[in-house]
């Protein structure tokens, strides 16, 4: 297999998932679901279990494996197979009986099965297993502290594995990895070593995710292909993301190697979901580890894994109980406060506290008041700015904001490290902290850049790190990075801020239980409306046609119009009343929120409406495609669709025309959609009253019909998003209704 160059752009994105290769401590087999004939083999089979891969390909499992055996394997992929591996397999070869671990797992409808040679026969049963974790897990429960349960860990790994070195390896949230806990009998420590995000690539962490433990006995290893190379059924390199076996990357075998690692192995810790670190194991000489002993680290791993929560939670008590002391003070000081400033001012002292902050600024609306040591108020509103696009879930933090925003390399002395809180964002309330410039030293397992080798061929390659003595960095333009208490204690607050805006608002109580009893009594008219006058307005539009049926002989030409003209009458009360019931309906449904893309919405109303009205010939123009919005997707439908239709509604011209468009606004989340038409356009007296309930400026009949409701639910739909509508128009030349949105906008 030729060596893939992995240049400066797609290291990251190395397809280590799919080698199609692996270890050679093994065999790989890959099997047909329904008929467990084998599709694929590795090419070593010969001396693993002494048949060819040409000899196995295309035959049946049961050409290897006893019908016992098979059945086995069969139960385990009924099962969660990663609590039933490793499975105790068999084959007969020269007359003796070879044992070994099975590891089964599937892919979509195929098989994998993996066989690695058992050192010692037998099978350790759950007493054996019990008897070897016992004291570790105990021991790892009860450590009172976060890095105390590393130690604990490395020490209980190292005595039950043997590797040379163990260590814990934590990433931050930069995905660099510091050690923070160590046994080793070498003489170099890597304790508080740091390493660069690079040394361990994306792909890598996520396949870190899929499995929990992953051993190279021998980094000089001679990789074993797959035959064939692609997979018959997918016509693709097999996916082994999940093998045991699978070959690892070259890359990281050269690293290994400049590292002085013969053989290595690492378990995952992971916490809510995310990979927090790894236990890393290393060794001097090639080291094979049982399947067995490694299930026992793994489940050392696993259990450490779900300690992590714990122990974080007891690091820094004291300050977590000085930090809620401060939360109940801005509840005490707050809840006097007539205004969130006004509260906010005469707490200055513990703003600072709650988050260890040298300098605040408290924005509300358009003033900024500035607490400590802050960069003046035109540089605290261009950052806000820059800010406020960044917000994840009303929070934004950094520890070097010089990094993203280069305009703070003018103040990093005083505001390196920056946690902006969002309280409203119609009100313009927002608290920001700052940290100071902090220089230091940072040590770092070898020089953190990779190097680059230019080739023969000119292009360039990107290879590992080959030295790993400490490598010293001062590291300027960062602050002490913001602790999980401290951003939580931040969360935490905007929920009591909030709540003062609502005691606030509780002034209005009065108020409120009229317009709930008003609210009651529309509800109590709906009914009314839908049920009690619906029944006698059928009832008169019914027997004004029997009148008509029965009696047409004894009626005039003169009371059979009357009658006519009273069922007509009927049908118009009753759509009135089926937009009235709409119209306040629309006001108490639920807004239910969701990504909608806005292309295909507005080409669903046109489709509609032009099979609607076949005989108007309308253009319509998108001058260019809508962004994605967050919005009631029934409800915008029905927007446009009121406003299109009266666009070709309203429209006497020979060739008529719509434009559906917007307008890109002051920010990335402000957009101003609008309706253009060619048609008959409207007085300006008439402007603001076309959205008044049943107000039409034609005749009832004129231009189609209608109720006069269809603007107004436009509006309603427009409010209740936050957002405004008006039009501007030209008797005899058109319309552009226009209409904001309160939404986050997506390209």
């Amino acid at each position: 297999m030729t060596d893939e160059i992995i240049d400066l752009t797609n290291c990251d994105r190395e397809p280590i998932h799919i080698p199609s290769l692996i270890q050679p401590h093994g065999v790989l087999l890959v099997l047909e679901d329904s008929t467990l004939e084998i599709i694929q083999v590795s090419s070593n089979t010969q001396e693993v279990v002494g048949r060819q891969p040409e000899e196995l390909l295309g035959k049946s499992l049961l050409d290897l494996l006893n019908a016992k055996q098979i059945k086995l394997i069969q139960k385990c992929l009924t099962e969660d197979f990663e609590s039933v591996n490793p499975l105790n397999l068999s084959i007969k070869y020269l007359n003796k009986s070879i044992y070994f671990d099975g590891i089964v797992h599937r892919l979509d409808n195929i098989i994998i099965l993996e066989l690695e040679p058992k050192k010692v026969k037998g099978k350790t049963d759950f007493f054996d297993f019990y008897q070897q974790v016992r004291g570790s897990i105990t021991r790892i429960q009860k450590a009172p502290t976060l890095l105390e349960m590393c130690q604990i860990v490395v020490t209980e790994v190292r005595r039950i594995t043997g590797f040379d070195r163990i260590m814990v390896y934590r990433f931050d949230r930069e995905e660099a990895g510091r050690v923070i806990a160590e046994d080793t009998n070498q003489e170099t420590p890597y304790l508080d070593l740091h390493y660069p995000p690079s040394d361990i690539p994306k792909q890598a962490r996520q396949l870190y995710t899929l499995n929990w433990l992953r051993l190279i006995p021998d980094a000089s290893y001679q990789p074993v292909a797959l035959i064939p190379a692609n997979n018959r059924l997918t016509n693709q390199p097999l996916d082994l993301s999940l093998s045991v076996l699978r070959s690892v990357s070259p890359i990281h075998l050269e690293y290994l190697q400049n590292m002085g690692v013969t053989a290595s192995m690492s378990i995952s810790l992971m916490q809510d979901q995310k990979l927090w670190g790894l236990i890393a194991c290393h060794h001097s000489s090639p080291k094979y580890v049982s399947y067995n002993i490694r299930t026992i680290c793994e489940f050392i791993g696993q259990v450490m894994s779900v300690e992590l929560a714990n122990k974080e939670a007891s690091e820094d008590i004291d300050y977590k109980r000085q930090l809620k002391s401060l939360q109940t003070q801005f509840v005490e000081g707050l809840s006097q406060a007539e205004y969130f400033l006004d509260g906010m001012v005469q707490l200055k002292s513990e703003l600072l506290n709650l988050t260890s902050a040298t300098g605040a600024v408290i924005c509300s609306g358009n003033q900024c008041i500035r607490v400590g040591k802050t960069p003046s108020e035109s540089e605290v509103h261009a950052l806000l700015d820059w800010i406020k696009p960044h917000l994840d879930h009303n929070l934004f933090e950094t520890r070097s904001l010089t990094k993203d925003y280069p305009a703070a390399e003018s103040f990093k002395a005083i505001a390196s490290g920056v946690l902006a809180l969002e309280i409203s964002r119609v009100h313009h309330n927002y608290i920001l902290w700052f940290r100071p410039e902090v220089i230091q030293i940072v040590n770092w397992g070898g020089n953190p850049n990779k190097p680059v080798e230019v080739l023969s061929n000119g292009s360039f390659r990107m290879s590992p790190r080959k030295s790993f003595e400490l490598w010293q960095e001062t590291v300027q333009g960062s602050a002490l990075p913001w602790k999980p208490c401290e951003v939580e204690a931040v969360a935490e607050l905007r929920s009591l801020v909030v709540g003062v805006v609502l005691r606030q608002a509780d002034k209005l109580a009065s108020m409120n239980f009229e317009l709930q009893r008003s609210n009651e009594e529309l509800d109590s008219f709906a009914y009314v409306a839908s049920h009690d006058l619906k029944e006698p307005l059928r009832g008169i539009h019914n027997y004004a046609n029997f009148l008509m049926e029965d009696y047409a002989d004894v009626l005039n030409d003169d009371g059979i119009a009357k009658l006519q003209t009273l069922v007509r009458l009927t049908q118009r009360m009753e759509d009135l009343i089926n937009s009235l019931l709409h119209f306040s309906r629309l006001g108490r449904a639920e807004l239910i929120r969701q990504p909608v893309n806005l292309n295909e919405l507005v080409q669903q109303v046109i489709t509609t409406l032009t099979i609607a009205r076949p005989q108007s010939e309308v253009e319509f123009r998108i001058p260019q495609p809508f962004k994605s919005v967050e919005c009631d997707r029934d409800q915008m439908n029905e927007l446009f669709t009121n406003l299109i239709s009266n666009a070709i509604k309203y429209n006497d011209k020979p060739q008529k025309w719509v434009e559906i468009g917007f307008i890109e606004g002051a920010t990335p989340t402000s957009l101003t959609f609008y309706v253009r038409d060619n048609g008959i356009g409207i007085p300006k007296e008439h402007l603001e009253k076309i959205f008044e309930i049943f107000r039409r400026l034609h005749g009832r009949d004129d231009f189609g019909g209608g109720t006069g409701v269809g603007l107004t639910i436009a509006r309603k739909i427009v409010e209740r998003h936050g957002g405004r509508i008006w039009v501007e128009s030209t008797p005899t030349q058109g319309s552009t209704f226009y209409f904001t949105l309160s939404v986050e906008a997506n390209t």
